[in-house]
């Protein structure tokens, strides 16, 4: 997930973590994979945290440079 996490865009990461929670929801993951599943999900989460993060502190900073 490295690797991926410097490539993958907000708007993919949301899409695959949409996907796994849907597919929990539909009890589409079996007991095996569910552990699997889990990780990946958190990583995203932590993932999209950390780019929004950034960006509202983009925005903030954009904000007192124009103020």
């Amino acid at each position: 997930m490295a690797e991926e996490k410097d490539t993958l865009k907000y708007e993919e990461a949301l899409k695959q973590l949409e996907e796994i929670v849907a597919r929990m929801e539909n009890g589409d993951v079996g007991i095996e994979s569910l552990n699997e599943s889990l990780k990946k999900a958190q990583e995203l989460v932590k993932l999209c945290r950390d780019r929004l993060m950034k960006i509202e502190k983009q925005i903030a900073d954009s904000s007192e440079e124009l103020g």
